[in-house]
């Protein structure tokens, strides 16, 4: 715990570092930029969308050649280099449109374009390459420095993806409060470099770690590879009739193994069509099998359970898209929502919006040590399971608080146009004419994703670490950030369908249309939000009805180690 408490103390820092941008860049793409909200907020979901699906190949080299802890320093520096070059961008004023107050109606603003567009995006995608290898190789790498056979250091490893979470909410809230307040009050240039500052404090402390940690062995060959070769081995052996006995599946001999650290899972009777990839063509015993198979042939049975158990969790993976979808409104809509309302905390300070997420992390960074030592060792003397609760289960409690969130939202903004129109305010300038309804009802909203959070996410991370094969742990945490990805991705697309859709019905031109979002239609889209969530999580209770668990005989390891880590 203590080398795994640096990798914690990195992460923290970069999360201190870009979590001001995931929230106040829309701001940043608008004032500054002079793009339209739908605008702004498609570039920062596509931005973020982005840093999660690049996740996928640096993984895939992090676990096959580079090492987890070469990507972490590589990311690092890439991630380094972005944020340096959004503060030269937000510095010199030449690299920028030509300042404009673009909630006037009257006024013509310049928009971003040509070489300055090309700055902004090139950093902004440098920064999210750089994300995307801190996300794909830090929480692995973290997770290496427990041993798996050790029934305590398993516990603790469990403790570790709980205070993973506290650590990113730690930094998170220096980040929402301190950073965002400097990049609206004393210049962009500052706050993106501050943030410069903390990833590389980030990273000093990382690589003050590296004689201490344990690091993961790369072996060059792709777990990737062999879980693509089932597949085709597989639609080769199509034809022919799966054996009635599964011991007569091909699997090497695990005594001439036994000086070799071999995976051995035992064959489970599900996606029954996989096994074909391990169909021996000369019956078994009748001739001497071959030394050295053809892998895209014949595979061995853990080489197919290790895809099977990749195939049990995609389903799973699919049912947590649409809650990133709701997450990346309240990075977006829900920011612009604050900036038409009162901010006032006292007379003389105003609370920036986007530090309204400030709400549900100071809730997660008190929660977060109550559930690992109080709820957990509670549940766990009830259940019996290592984690107090399992995995799934801790997800679905998410599923449903953010559908909870959602409503939640579409009944404030409800409250907030209707504020605008008795006032007579649906035109007025954000930060000019505040609505006369404090930014703090927002909070709702912020908060009940908050506790969403913190059943889903981590929930899912270990989730994925925990019932991956050993040489996919890397690849498999990514299933997370890959569901992000979708999800912004798919807030991108939504709000365009939307838009085009309700095009002929509004006076806006669309629910999400234009600058003004006093006469945009946010409630009805929050509502729809709320609806797929619904349904979604009812899809979700299916599948996790139905999903088996990683064997309970996992290798490298006393039975009854692997029974309670595998649990």
């Amino acid at each position: 715990m203590r080398t795994g408490s640096l990798t914690l103390a990195t992460f923290g820092f970069e999360s201190m570092a870009t979590i001001a941008l995931a929230v106040n860049l829309v701001t940043y793409f608008i004032t500054d930029m002079h793009l339209e909200i739908a605008e702004a907020a498609n570039s920062l979901t596509n931005y973020l969308g982005t840093g999660y699906i690049l996740s996928i190949p640096v993984a895939i080299l992090a676990d096959t050649y580079l090492g987890r802890v070469k990507s972490v320093l590589i990311s690092g520096f890439l991630e380094f280099l972005g944020l340096a070059l959004l503060t030269v961008q937000a510095h010199y004023p030449k690299l920028r449109p030509a300042p404009c107050i673009v909630f006037d109606p009257n006024s013509h603003c310049e928009k971003l374009m040509g070489g300055n567009a090309a700055f902004l995006y090139f950093g902004l995608y440098m920064l999210a390459l750089g994300t995307a290898g801190i996300k794909a190789s830090l929480p692995a790498h973290g997770a290496d420095q427990f041993d798996e056979t050790d029934p305590n250091e398993v516990k603790q490893m469990s403790s570790y993806f709980n205070f993973l979470l506290m650590a990113v909410c730690l930094g998170s809230s220096v980040s929402l409060t301190f950073i965002v307040w400097i990049q609206d009050n004393k210049g962009w240039d500052w706050g993106f470099g501050i943030g410069t500052i903390a990833l590389l404090l980030g990273l000093v402390i990382f690589v003050a770690g590296l004689p201490l940690f344990r690091i993961h062995v790369v072996k060059g060959s792709s777990a990737i590879t062999e879980i693509i070769q089932v597949y085709v081995a597989a639609i080769r052996n199509r034809n022919l009739a799966l054996p009635k006995d599964p011991s007569e599946l091909y699997e090497t001999n695990k005594d001439k193994e036994a000086a070799v650290e071999t995976e051995f899972l035992p064959h489970r009777d599900v996606f029954r069509f996989l096994d074909k990839a391990a169909i021996q063509r000369t019956p078994a015993g009748q001739l001497e099998k071959p030394e050295a198979p053809n892998p895209w042939k014949l595979c061995r049975v853990t080489q197919v359970e290790n895809a099977k158990i990749l195939l049990g969790m995609v389903p799973v993976f699919c049912c947590t898209i649409i809650m990133t979808l709701c997450l990346a409104q309240l990075q977006t809509f829900s920011v612009q929502q604050g900036r038409t309302m009162d901010t006032r905390l006292t007379n003389s300070f105003n609370i920036p919006p986007a530090s309204l997420p400030i709400v549900p992390l100071i809730f997660m960074i008190i929660s977060a040590p109550v559930y690992d030592k109080i709820f957990v060792p509670f549940a766990r003397n009830i259940t019996g399971h290592p984690t107090g609760i399992t995995h799934l289960q801790r997800v679905g409690v998410g599923l449903v608080l953010s559908c909870i969130s959602m409503a939640s939202a579409a009944i404030m903004e409800v409250k907030r146009k209707g504020v605008a129109r008795d006032h007579n305010l649906l035109d007025a300038i954000p930060g000019v004419t505040p609505l006369p309804i404090s930014t703090f009802w927002l909070s709702f909203q912020y908060f009940i994703f908050g506790i969403a959070d913190l059943f889903t996410y981590i929930g899912l991370l270990e989730f994925f670490y925990s019932e991956a094969p050993k040489g996919l742990k890397s690849i498999s945490t990514c299933f997370l950030w890959i569901s992000m990805a979708l999800g912004y991705y798919g807030s991108s697309i939504l709000i365009d369908i939307v838009n085009s859709a309700t095009k002929g019905i509004t006076r806006s031109g669309g629910w999400l249309a234009g600058d003004n979002i006093n006469r945009n239609h946010l409630d009805l889209f929050y509502g729809l939000l709320s609806i797929l969530s619904f349904i979604n999580f009812c899809i979700y209770l299916f599948v996790a009805k139905r999903y088996k668990y990683r064997p309970q005989n996992a290798p490298a390891a006393s039975d009854e180690d692997s029974k309670t880590y595998s649990k």
